[in-house]
């Protein structure tokens, strides 16, 4: 029996041409076909934004981050949620920066390994300031900071309250 894991893919902007062949990507990862609901994206002009909750075997959020790696004008962010004995992901694209990628604990932590820290280490050196940079960048803060844009940019973003109030 094959493992289950589930996440979502946020597409965070796609040219409307794009919009039809990340379905199909998506489609074909998953083995099921799947329509996106998408809204216009409105810091991006022509551009439209979309999310999917999957569902699919353990591993499924990198088959689909390899599989929307390859369009430039893609923005998007996939997660994988931490399953039974497996680390969950998360995967971050934007044009500018390339791919970022991070396992996450079943507490939805980021989780930096042995070697990515000796790396940071080896880099800095005695350097405070080059410490401070290879922290940031195993965070994904770059990333961070040009999907928030696109992340918040419409009022019709959907909303989750946690609490309320009174």
């Amino acid at each position: 029996m094959t493992a289950v894991s589930t996440g979502v893919v946020y597409i965070h902007s796609s040219p409307r041409a794009l919009s039809p062949h990340v379905e199909w990507a998506i489609s074909r990862v998953l083995g099921k076909g799947i329509s996106l609901s998408w809204s216009p994206q409105p810091i991006l002009s022509g551009a439209q934004r979309a999310e999917y909750v999957w569902q699919g075997p353990v591993g499924s959020g990198a088959a689909l981050a390899s599989e929307l790696l390859g369009w430039d004008h893609l923005r998007f962010e996939i997660t994988e949620d931490a399953s039974p004995g497996t680390d969950g992901g998360r995967w971050c694209h934007t044009p500018s920066l390339g791919i970022f990628h991070s396992a996450v604990d079943a507490a939805g932590n980021m989780i930096i390994s042995e070697n990515r820290l000796r790396a940071v280490l080896d880099f800095a050196g005695q350097d405070a300031d080059l410490l401070r940079t290879g922290i940031t960048r195993s965070l994904g803060e770059q990333w961070d900071a040009e999907l928030d844009v696109f992340r918040y940019a419409s009022d019709m973003a959907p909303v989750r309250w946690l609490h309320q109030v009174g």
